[in-house]
């Protein structure tokens, strides 16, 4: 969900405050998938906060970043678009081999979510040598 929220919130505005207690107001230009951050309109605010900057556009590392902060209409429309992609994809059918649930003798099943029957398989054989296989 991160970073189908951070998608979501591409061009809206957000807070972004860092490790050292710096915090950047902006609006989301792009992100990347480590969580890189580009922000334009910027208004920074030093980690006293007691002096302003004000800059045209930021980049800001990923492994930086404390947390974001975004309206809660972008949550709730992130939180909508990814049930509507899910909903898509149970009507096709979902993925190829489904959700699988293993259980191991004696022990409760554990259950890996979107994993294919192969690979799930295969895991489950290195890790626990006999188990029985289910579709759930």
């Amino acid at each position: 969900m991160p970073l189908t929220l951070l998608t979501a919130a591409q061009g809206k505005p957000m807070l972004v405050e860092l490790k050292n207690g710096v915090t950047f107001n902006g609006h989301l230009v792009e992100c990347d998938n480590f969580m890189n951050v580009t922000l334009r309109e910027v208004y920074q605010t030093s980690a006293d906060g007691d002096r302003f900057w004000k800059m045209k556009e930021m980049f800001i590392k990923g492994n930086m970043i404390k947390y974001f902060r975004i309206a809660d209409a972008i949550l709730d429309q992130a939180a909508e678009e990814q049930e509507k992609q899910r909903a898509a994809m149970r009507s096709r059918g979902g993925s190829r081999g489904g959700t699988l649930a293993f259980a191991l003798p004696n022990q409760s099943p554990c259950h890996l979510f979107f994993w294919t029957m192969d690979n799930a398989a295969m895991l489950a054989y290195h890790l626990f040598g006999a188990f029985q296989l289910r579709r759930s």
